[in-house]
């Protein structure tokens, strides 16, 4: 199953893909979007839909 990969470097930290994520599996460290919890991560690629600059792919 893929999961979200978020580029550090590219991340604003904005925190819609946080308030997108429906298992709530994102959280924000040191202001950039982190995928915090990879087990409860279904996939559903919403995060990466979301991200206004598409710094998150599914991997």
């Amino acid at each position: 199953m893929a999961k979200p990969k978020i580029s550090a470097d590219c991340c604003t930290g904005c925190g819609i893909c946080i308030d997108t994520c429906p298992v709530d599996a994102l959280e924000l460290k040191d202001d950039i979007a982190v995928l915090a919890k990879p087990d409860v991560c279904d996939g559903c690629g919403s995060c990466a839909e979301s991200c206004p600059l598409e710094c998150i792919t599914m991997e």
